[in-house]
């Protein structure tokens, strides 16, 4: 499928998009929030098209489109950098210094329990109080389930790095958590 996309061959494309769209998603909001999803996505995938010709080993497929996605985020969050210093409105900007973009939650529908809804914003806050490389780390490591080493291969940092900041990211989602009143916190 992935030779068949190097290839210029769209509907083998569109199965790969459907493969990957959804971790790509759910990255993406963890990471920027629902701000631009739509179009952060569709940065993703126009990056996919745009560099697969350039790409050697299929098996690392993953990895480089993790790698693209955190591109994408870490472009999306400099450019919100960017323009908040333009603008100059301290009232409108956000109290921490992470440049983060907005976080919401997802619709209610997606989510029918009122206590998992309440539990997912509680994580959601406590990402958005994470420095955007905390959060990186533990948005790929504790909720997309990778693997430290593929993490490490997705940034470009030594193992160590990661895991330290696996460590410290935890750390501070699990006190963000117990200053919320969440019992029994991992």
């Amino acid at each position: 499928m992935i030779r068949q996309s190097q290839q210029g061959d769209a509907e083998a494309f569109r199965q790969l998009y459907r493969r990957y769209q959804a971790k790509v998603r759910s990255t993406l909001y963890q990471l920027c929030g629902q701000h631009q999803l739509d179009d952060l996505v569709q940065e993703v995938f126009l990056r996919v098209w745009k560099g697969l010709p350039k790409l050697r080993n299929h098996n690392f497929f993953a990895t480089w489109i993790y790698r693209i996605t955190w591109n994408v985020a870490q472009d999306a969050r400099k450019q919100l950098g960017r323009s908040r210093q333009r603008i100059h409105q301290p009232s409108i900007a956000p109290t921490d210094n992470e440049g983060e973009i907005s976080l919401q939650l997802s619709r209610p529908e997606d989510s029918p329990d009122l206590l998992q809804l309440h539990y997912q914003d509680l994580v959601q806050q406590g990402l958005a109080e994470l420095s955007f490389e905390h959060r990186t780390v533990l948005v790929l490591h504790d909720l997309e389930d990778l693997p430290q080493k593929t993490i490490a291969e997705i940034l470009n940092l030594p193992g160590g790095t990661i895991k330290s900041r696996l460590f410290y990211a935890r750390r501070a989602m699990r006190e963000f958590l117990q200053q919320q009143g969440v019992q029994d916190v991992f």
